[in-house]
């Protein structure tokens, strides 16, 4: 049997087109439009690190320059068409999408009961009955409205007080859900209070979720393998994602293909039948700044595999140690990662220390020109009324 072959530059174009990154960012950023956003995304990572802006912000500023924040906040909990949970870390993901999370919140409950009793002090179990009545008596409430007469610890995640361990048992097993967040502290409330009915009621088989799981990360990876579907929303196992893939072969839902990375090799992959049918989508020239945390980069060793960008998170690398700095965002221009930029908010100014150009990218006066006006939209989008360069910021 032939399998067919993606070549590189058709798989990067269908990796982009599919996670929104082809077409230039415009529409208004807010309502149904940010929505569609995010539906197509199937979901947008929150992150609290706040150099420039926050990362699920910036995620959705690269496709809507329009947005704004506070467009988010209202989806979320005004609107209520969001909610959050966790993926592979903690997200904002379309209300419709809830009922299939009640899989992940029965698998989360197993781990986190066979785990937590070592990981953390004290017997939080024996505070789930508190806090929940704590909750219906009182109304929402935050970690530090919990378990005041239990000692504090350290502080640190890792040491919470048994009570703070029960309200995130709580939250991860779907009991609880977040209403809100004050700054970036959560807010927790019944779950019956937070989702709608229609989608609070709402149940799926196991099976139903784990088609969907698949077939919803393969419509927006465009190919994977079974590893690379099991682990977008972090839901099933790579066996599940095999037997899956093995199910859906033999019934012609999906074909096999061969697709070539940046340095040519060969993945067997999976996509839909007719992905090899189409034009291979246009991609825009437009450079962008990326979140560190954007969709696109998120799984780092296929975002190495496909555009040959090698990218690790340095915030806990001793400074000394860091190759380019605490918190530096990948540049993208068209189809091609072309660098990385250390740039921070500092008052009213953007302040850019350091560009790091990729292996063979050649700075001229065009990129450079592109460069400015990304800037200049980042700076207001961040509220900064200028941006300043530092000197020799432009590295070899």
């Amino acid at each position: 049997m032939n399998i067919p072959v993606l070549s590189n530059a058709a798989a990067r174009r269908v990796f982009l087109a599919r996670h929104g990154l082809a077409e230039r960012p415009s529409g208004p950023g807010k309502g149904a439009d940010l929505q569609g956003v995010i539906d197509d995304l199937g979901f947008v990572q929150l992150d609290s690190v706040n150099t420039f802006a926050r990362a699920h912000d910036m995620i959705l500023w690269s496709r809507r320059q329009r947005y704004r924040p506070k467009a988010l906040q209202h989806l979320l909990h005004r609107d209520r068409q969001l909610f959050e949970h966790w993926t592979h870390d903690a997200a904002t993901i379309p209300m419709a999408s809830f009922a299939h999370w009640r899989l992940r919140f029965a698998r989360d409950a197993t781990r986190m009961e066979s785990r937590w009793q070592d990981w953390r002090r004290g017997d939080f179990m024996a505070k789930i009955d508190d806090v929940l009545r704590h909750i219906a008596d009182n109304g929402c409430c935050t970690s530090g409205d919990v378990g005041k007469d239990e000692s504090r610890g350290s502080g640190g995640w890792w040491d919470w007080h048994p009570s703070k361990t029960a309200l995130e048992y709580l939250w991860r097993s779907g009991q609880l859900s977040v209403v809100r967040r004050d700054g970036f502290t959560k807010v927790y409330d019944l779950t019956e209070r937070v989702i709608p009915a229609e989608h609070l009621n709402r149940r799926h088989h196991v099976d139903d979720t784990i088609d969907w799981c698949c077939t919803g990360a393969l419509d927006r990876l465009g190919f994977a393998t079974h590893g690379e579907l099991a682990a977008f929303w972090d839901h099933i196992t790579p066996e599940e994602a095999k037997t899956w893939c093995r199910a859906a072969l033999a019934e012609g839902r999906i074909v096999a293909l061969d697709v070539a990375g940046a340095d040519g090799k060969l993945r067997r992959s999976y996509a839909r039948p007719d992905l090899m049918d189409g034009p291979v989508p246009e991609v825009t020239p437009r450079l962008r700044i990326l979140s560190p945390f954007d969709p696109a980069l998120r799984d780092r060793k296929r975002a190495e595999r496909l555009f040959g960008f090698h990218y690790r998170i340095e915030i806990f690398v001793p400074a000394p140690q860091r190759q380019y700095g605490y918190y530096v965002f990948p540049v993208i221009a068209g189809d091609r990662m072309i660098g990385r930029i250390d740039m921070k908010r500092e008052g009213t100014t953007l302040s850019v220390r350091a560009f790091w150009p990729e292996q063979g990218v050649k700075m001229g006066a065009g990129r450079l020109a592109a460069l400015d006006k990304e800037l200049a939209r980042a700076a207001q989008f961040g509220g900064c009324a200028d941006v300043v360069m530092a000197e020799g910021w432009m590295r070899a």
